[in-house]
């Protein structure tokens, strides 16, 4: 943006421009594979709302620069409780990140006013995942109304082997029952062009069409005038309400939260290796039990 919005006020952590009424939302952190800070998180919810409120949008595209979507929340953040970041307050008025189930709970609810802002937004939202969609990078992309994914991108939860379950959790919505346990039972990720066989993204394209793919199916939706998009996307996720979309999210987060007090070998395993060597070595050890992990269908493979 040249200048701040009514919404917006920095981009420190995003890209955010306007053009044939589609507002392009890009997360900018290439160098962390676009993993989620606190600060990124606001101006993704800041950005959200300027776009919904613009005369001058019709749709939102959500993008990731560089090779990735996002990888997931950035666990070296203090957001993820990795360090200590500066405050204009008295932390000890205040909760503490987890020290309580009731603490980490409500800490869950505010994230999830990011991710669940997307629902409620009147304008619909287009994901275009490439790369690594994993993690929280998932809590983002299946809150979009749509998500279109790069044939070799990787998706799913590896958290789900260690860490807790998805504390925005809309995958038995995209996929069905069978399909959601499967991928976070194991934490096992899958191609964005199986990823589409499956039902958990729109469709998938080669890597060298997703960007125009998306931008084309954009600017087609942002023919439609505003209010009558509002009124498709507003009718359908009220079904979805109805089916229970909205309440399952509140026991998402005080489930995830519950799972955080975990203390299984795996769990334990994880937050001894992350005080004692750091990130990179508690999620070597995490997944290598599984290998790979990557799925790969053969019953609906055409031959």
């Amino acid at each position: 943006m040249d200048h701040p919005g009514k919404w917006l006020k920095s981009t420190t952590c995003i890209r955010f421009e306007v053009a044939e009424g589609v507002a392009v939302l890009t997360l900018n952190r290439p160098d962390k594979r676009n993993a989620l800070s606190a600060a990124m998180l606001r101006e993704i919810h800041d950005a959200l709302l300027e776009a919904d409120d613009r005369r001058d949008v019709n749709a939102i595209l959500l993008q990731g620069e560089g090779r990735d979507f996002c990888a997931g929340y950035d666990l070296g953040d203090s957001y993820g409780g990795g360090g200590a970041a500066p405050v204009d307050h008295d932390p000890a008025l205040y909760r503490s990140r987890s020290a309580t189930l009731d603490d980490d709970i409500w800490h869950l609810e505010r994230q999830q006013d990011l991710t669940l802002l997307m629902l409620d937004l009147h304008k619909p939202i287009i994901a275009k995942v490439q790369g690594n969609c994993l993690a929280g990078g998932t809590d983002l992309a299946f809150c979009a109304d749509i998500v279109l994914a790069a044939d070799e991108a990787k998706i799913g939860f590896p958290a789900a082997r260690a860490n807790g379950t998805p504390p925005t959790n809309l995958w038995l919505y995209h996929c069905g029952p069978q399909w959601a346990k499967r991928m976070l039972f194991t934490g096992d990720t899958i191609s964005g062009l199986d990823a589409a066989r499956i039902g958990l993204v729109l469709e998938a394209y080669p890597a060298a069409a997703i960007d125009a793919q998306a931008l084309d199916l954009a600017r087609r939706i942002a023919h439609v005038d505003a209010e009558i998009l509002s009124a498709h996307k507003r009718v359908i996720n009220m079904q979805m309400e109805l089916a229970g979309a909205k309440l399952s999210q509140r026991y998402a987060a005080e489930l995830d939260a519950r799972a955080h007090l975990s203390q299984g070998p795996r769990r334990s395993r994880f937050k001894q290796d992350m005080a004692e060597a750091g990130l990179k070595e508690a999620l070597g050890n995490r997944d290598a039990p599984f290998g790979e992990g990557r799925i790969r269908l053969r019953a609906r493979r055409p031959d």
